[in-house]
């Protein structure tokens, strides 16, 4: 591509996050300078065995590593932030974000000893930061989590709006209302496009505010007066954890924080002012032999059914310091994410076998917007181009209806796809191209080292287990001296399954004496006759392909 045809145009390039829930990351490039909003990383799929986490390739912007002047972060959630680490190894830039966000980033930037290298500001709503082309202003928005921003981010090509995560709360629990007067001024001197939230572009209405779940909170704590309490939640949710600890002084409970992240979270905002905790309300998990059960409360990590999480420990009697006891109140105070339904519900079935009650509706609302709010952001933006993003294709392709009934012309409405570069001006946008954009699986602490590849492999040994096949050779002549012996593992079990092992000896003796016939010695030959002939018997006589590895020692 010419630089002249690329002149005076903002490519907008989404590096993750469009396919999927996670794994949000995109790059804004004019001319020599490139801003990268949030940089997230995304939990594995159910066919990703054995992975932990799955962060984005970022060849692109290490090919332009010259041009990538800064990373603006919109909130401090894991599929926004959960990458930085990762890839400040690779890009050191500075990262620009709100006060709590930061503090999340820094604990993260801490386990990976990164905090001396990777500089980072601090940045107030309504500040604008210069950045080569760019210019970026934080505004204030409502979200699950403290602290969230939408991003102005101006160029010599126009304005670009990027909500970020965001709901409208006209009552949070902490702090101001999303500030709707920016964006209708925004919108008013003119937007080139929107970039909105679609998560929950497919339902109908308004999402309620996060207030409506503390009176929920408060009068299940009314009602259960005389057992102890568990509540789960997501660790990040920091008002609805004040909401908990508002109820739990009431009553006059002492509170319990348990699971690594939760206690994380809360010692960070406590910090920083964002949780008000009155003086005696929480107390180490060792005290709580010291109470009794109806005057205690537990805010516990694993409302998502996580196998590792304090909830789930609990549930299979693996925790080291709560076992569930009948009369227990578990409270759910969370929706599950699509795709964790399973485990969330094997997590309620094993609580409810131990005699717990536990409470699931209604005590969660989401965090972001509904199709009103969607609405209203797009009516006080007025952008010129809509690009739904942040979901699925569906609930991007749900936004990109609202965004129609409201009259912005088809034309106008992109449905990008990761790694798709937009090129936008006054005039005119149109999709110019590709980049390339992928996952990073991180198993353990190897990064990139697991790929398609052994992801087969495991999916192959999952599925039908291996054989392995080992082989004695003399020397020279290539004559068998021992074996081949038979060892699987995964395949089926061998005491039930002695005639199959037979008959499967007898096919490699087979085998190996027409090799000796025809004096074949070389050994990758061998290998692959051995596969073949083992493979083709097992087949016919089980239907199944297991794994052959044939191994040949020389002596």
């Amino acid at each position: 591509m010419s630089t002249q045809q690329n002149m005076g145009k903002l490519r907008i390039i989404p590096l993750g996050g469009l396919e999927q829930i996670g794994m949000n990351i995109t790059a804004f490039e004019y001319e020599d300078s490139i801003i990268v909003i949030d940089c997230g990383l995304a939990f594995p799929e159910d066919d990703m065995l054995g992975i932990d986490l799955v962060i984005p390739d970022i060849s692109y912007l290490k090919e332009n590593e010259e041009k990538v002047k800064g990373f603006f972060i919109t909130h401090g959630h894991e599929d926004h932030i959960g990458a930085i680490p990762y890839v400040m190894k690779e890009l050191n830039v500075p990262i620009y974000a709100t006060k709590l966000t930061n503090a999340l980033i820094e604990n993260k930037l801490k386990e990976h000893n990164l905090l001396g290298q990777v500089k980072r500001k601090v940045v107030k709503y309504g500040q604008h930061i210069n950045l080569g082309c760019f210019r970026v202003e934080f505004i204030k928005t409502n979200h699950s989590i403290q602290d969230a921003a939408a991003l102005a981010i101006y160029s010599p090509a126009g304005v670009v709006i990027h909500t970020g995560d965001f709901k409208v709360d006209y009552t949070p629990v902490y702090g101001d209302a999303i500030d709707l007067q920016r964006f209708g001024e925004l919108g008013k001197k003119g937007v080139l496009a929107l970039m909105c939230d679609s998560t929950n572009a497919e339902r109908p209405g308004f999402t309620q505010s996060e207030r409506t779940v503390g009176k929920t909170i408060d009068s299940l704590f009314a009602e259960h007066t005389n057992s102890r309490i568990i509540i789960a939640t997501f660790a990040s949710n920091v008002d609805r954890v004040q909401q908990i600890i508002n109820s739990a002084h009431k009553y006059d409970r002492k509170v319990i924080v348990e699971g690594r992240s939760m206690v994380n979270v809360i010692s960070t905002a406590s910090e920083l002012g964002y949780l008000d905790i009155p003086d005696n309300t929480l107390i180490d998990i060792e005290m709580i032999k010291n109470y009794p059960d109806e005057k205690t409360v537990l805010i516990t990590t694993g409302s998502q059914g996580e196998s590792m999480a304090a909830l789930s420990r609990m549930a299979n009697g693996t925790h080291r310091k709560v076992s569930i006891k009948p009369n227990d109140t578990i409270i759910f105070s969370s929706h599950p994410i699509p795709g964790n339904e399973k485990a969330v519900s094997n997590v309620i079935n094993e609580l409810e076998m131990k005699g717990a009650n536990v409470v699931f509706q209604d005590v969660h609302v989401s965090g972001h917007a509904c199709q009103e709010e969607i609405k209203l952001l797009y009516s006080l933006v007025q952008p010129r181009y809509a690009i739904p993003i942040h979901g699925e294709y569906k609930h991007r392709m749900a936004q990109a209806k609202i965004a129609a009934s409201l009259g912005i012309d088809k034309e106008n409405i992109f449905i990008l796809a990761s790694g798709d570069v937009m090129e936008l001006d006054q005039e005119s946008a149109r999709i110019a191209g590709r980049v390339h954009t992928g996952a990073i699986m991180v198993d353990g602490l190897g990064v990139g080292d697991v790929g398609n590849i052994v992801l087969r492999d495991r999916q192959h040994l999952a599925e039908d287990g291996i054989i392995i096949v080992v082989l004695t050779l003399e020397s020279g002549s290539g004559q068998v001296l021992a074996g081949p012996d038979i060892v699987s593992r995964g395949f089926v079990y061998v005491r039930g399954a002695e005639d199959l092992m037979e008959s499967a000896r007898a096919v490699l003796n087979d085998t190996m004496d027409k090799m000796v016939d025809q004096n074949v010695t070389d050994w990758t030959r061998i290998k692959s006759e051995i596969k073949d002939a083992l493979g083709d018997f097992v087949w016919k006589e089980t239907q199944r392909r297991p794994m052959i590895m044939p191994i040949i020692m020389e002596v």
